[in-house]
């Protein structure tokens, strides 16, 4: 599982930022979590030397940042995205820009809630209805949250967890060591920690303290924490230095420290462990979550506390003691009352540590990633067909060739390749069910191949011109294979009879030239066509003939160039690669020449090695397809990263479901499912190339970027790709029931 978090992190100093890097590392430690990721706010002016596992951020108030961080999101395949919500963190009204990014989310969401108000204002109780909508979880601290979230926002009672703030794992121990590392040896030690800031009723222990030093002289209340960033960004130390005057006027010089810092964790632990009593005297009742009181509660410190909603919670069967709000009386008399009592001190401690247990990081950790489980998408989930940039690439005519960005590119006007594989796509959709769309595209890209062909040279053209003017008589042999391909799939897979007579008759006038042909691809992409031709016109049998001749020319071409360490066709690699196995394995398959077969399979598996990234890449095992710049190249060498093109993944999708089909193995899922996640970005850049909410997919990875420009080849290589995957997905059921030693296999096929 891959889990994404968004919130604050550290370095930036801020309880949010601490909670979110702890419960990235404890969910990280799941023994199923494969990997995560945060994505970090930053605040006005902040700039962060953030480590690795942070991998995107957003500036707070760039509203176009925060649908940036969903691409990103949705391209990395993350399985879940957990929201670390406070209102302070995100820019807008309330904080209403981070919904723009929850509603581009194509991942189910889990959404922690650090504040609960029961009395919000409108934009408040907007942003809180939003997440509550769009998120299949929201996690509170405490059982109070949920009640108001249940009773105030009318949110769906099973939707809402309560997982207590997180705490270190670490032995309880006494003060005492801790005191003298830090200089306390000789004091009885209160402490309070936290950003500082005046709701935290810092003042109210502060005139309670001559009370305390009434009883207990030898009594230091240290304030450790750095004024909150926002009240310094305001009105710099004014709240800090109305504390310090009014220590001086009572008379507390040298029992009331200020430790005017943000301590690490390691630093934090070890004050709270020398403290003899920790103190939360917030003065708002409306507290839902304090860190604070959760890790001294979780080291066994005896607490004091006001009774704001996490510390009634937290603080029941004696493990606390709760106070009036602003009482410096009765905050005094208990402090007191613990301090002289070493005994009722210790007790309290001892049982505060013991009901904690459950709320250390590892157990939270396992609650979330429950969570996480249930609602995360299934494992290898596939996007939806969209179709809208297929459809703004086409006009009357047919598909255009090439895109400027994501704008049809008149200039370049059409081909047939182009044509013919959308043919392809949208006979594949119709068989795969309704296809309104596909359907009604289908006689626009018939028309365009009926009026390629040429019958004064029995070859397709390719090119043409915005104009509707052809640009060549002939076009290349690839080309013309793959308009037959096309046109044995019409053939073979509509309901139409008339269109399917018309791609019959047209297949049979076209394949007459072929056999002259030299170029392995066009063999393959002929052949291609020929598996679905020859099933539904069984009684052709010059179509059958041509079929075995290609198909014992690409066994023969394997046979002459492969050796041990070079299983290929030719002596190098270049376009299209996996359509020649593909195209050797189908064949087998139509007409029960193993050999066939058993060579497309092991030129498959050698294909597959041969485009596997390095685990020296540091991300290595994903699929990196054989670079163009390495086309005609480098012969029998490693091919060259770049430039990559989606043509490739296609191909070696197409060919692992041929290999599937005869010989179901779990790999070839797999490998499948791996070169699809090159377009959702798990290749050399970690870019996701592919935009499933519109179909688009970017023309191929350089070196350093991706190619911006989204043209038809690019486009149809992702949605042939993805409706290829659908049919895997679809086979999954009946490969899982196959044992494999009942299975036809030719895993074993030696090589030649």
């Amino acid at each position: 599982m891959k889990v994404a978090f968004i919130g604050n992190a550290l370095p930036r100093r801020c309880g949010i930022a601490t909670f979110t890097t702890d419960l990235e590392l404890a969910v990280r430690r799941l023994d199923d979590v494969a990997q995560t990721a945060i994505i970090a706010m930053c605040d006005p002016g902040g700039q962060y030397a953030f480590p690795p596992h942070v991998r995107w951020t957003i500036a707070e108030e760039d509203a176009g940042g925060y649908l940036a961080a969903a691409d990103f999101i949705n391209g990395q395949d993350f399985d879940v995205v957990c929201l670390q919500h406070e209102f302070g963190i995100f820019g807008g009204e309330a904080g209403n820009l981070v919904l723009d990014l929850i509603a581009a989310l194509r991942v189910p969401l889990v959404t922690t809630l650090h504040t609960v108000l029961d009395r919000p204002t409108d934009a408040q109780r907007t942003v809180i209805e939003a997440i509550l909508a769009a998120s299949a979880r929201v996690v509170v601290m405490a059982q109070k949250g949920r009640r108001i979230l249940i009773d105030c926002y009318g949110a769906t009672p099973d939707k809402i967890l309560v997982i207590p703030h997180g705490i270190p794992d670490v032995p309880l121990v006494l003060p005492q060591s801790a005191k003298e590392a830090l200089g306390f040896a000789d004091r009885r030690v209160i402490l309070t920690f936290g950003l500082i800031s005046p709701n935290k009723g810092i003042e109210t222990m502060i005139e309670a303290m001559p009370a305390v030093l009434a009883q207990a002289p030898d009594a230091v209340y240290v304030v450790m924490g750095a004024t909150h960033p926002v009240l310094l960004r305001e009105e710099g130390e004014t709240y800090r230095d109305s504390l310090i005057a009014r220590v001086q006027e009572l008379g507390l010089d040298g029992h009331v420290l200020f430790l005017n810092r943000f301590v690490d964790r390691p630093e934090l632990l070890e004050h709270i462990a020398m403290c003899d009593v920790y103190v939360t005297p917030y003065l708002v009742e409306s507290q839902m979550t304090s860190g604070t009181l959760a890790y001294s509660h979780g080291l066994g410190r005896p607490v004091v506390s006001t009774p704001y909603w996490h510390a009634v919670e937290l603080l029941t069967d004696g493990s606390g003691v709760l106070v009036p709000f602003d009482d410096p009386d009765g905050l005094g008399a208990a402090v007191t009352d613990l301090l002289v009592d070493d005994q009722a001190r210790l007790a309290m401690g001892r049982k505060a540590y013991a009901a904690s247990r459950a709320m250390t990081w590892a157990n939270s950790a396992r609650r979330y990633g429950d969570a996480f489980h249930a609602v995360s998408r299934p494992a290898n989930a596939l996007p939806l067909m969209a179709l809208g940039h297929f459809a703004a690439m086409c006009d009357d005519t047919g598909l255009f060739q090439h895109a400027v960005h994501g704008i049809p590119d008149r200039d370049h006007g059409y081909c047939i390749d182009d044509n013919a594989r959308a043919l392809l796509l949208c006979c594949r959709m119709a068989a795969d069910g309704p296809a309104p769309l596909a359907a009604t595209m289908v006689p626009r890209f018939a028309a365009f191949i009926q009026h390629a062909w040429n019958p004064d040279t029995e070859r397709f053209r390719n090119f043409m011109g915005f104009d509707r003017r052809w640009l060549e008589p002939a076009g290349s042999e690839d080309s013309h294979g793959r308009a037959l391909w096309a046109l044995g799939i019409c053939a073979a897979r509509t309901d139409d009879p008339l269109l399917a007579q018309w791609a019959a008759a047209l297949f049979a006038r076209a394949l007459a030239p072929v056999e002259a042909f030299t170029s392995p691809r066009a063999w393959a992409f002929v052949l291609l066509g020929l598996a679905d031709f020859c099933p539904a016109h069984p009684g052709d049998s010059e179509a059958r003939r041509i079929r075995m001749v290609l198909g014992e020319r690409l066994e023969t071409l394997l046979d002459y160039c492969e050796s041990p360490d070079w299983q290929w066709f030719e002596d190098r690699l270049s376009y299209d690669n996996a359509r020649l196995c593909e195209a050797l394995i189908v064949t087998g398959e139509g007409t029960g020449e193993c050999r066939f077969t058993a060579a497309g399979l092991r030129a498959l598996r050698w294909l597959t090695t041969m485009q596997t990234a390095p685990a020296a890449t540091g991300s290595g095992g994903h699929f990196r397809p054989v670079g163009s710049q390495g086309f005609m190249l480098r012969p029998r060498q490693q091919p060259l990263p770049f430039d990559q093109q989606p043509v490739e993944a296609c191909a070696t999708i197409a060919a692992c479901l041929a290999a599937l089909n005869v010989d179901p193995a779990p790999a070839w899922r797999k490998e499948a499912h791996r070169a699809f996640a090159w377009f959702t970005g798990a290749n050399d850049l970690g870019m996701p190339l592919a935009n499933p909410s519109t179909g688009s997919c970017r023309d191929g990875l350089h070196p350093d970027r991706a190619n911006e420009n989204r043209g038809a080849e690019s486009l149809l290589a992702y949605l042939l790709a993805l409706a290829d995957m659908h049919r895997i997905e679809r086979m999954a059921p009946a490969i899982a029931a196959i044992h494999l030693h009942d299975a036809p296999s030719f895993q074993n096929q030696p090589s030649a």
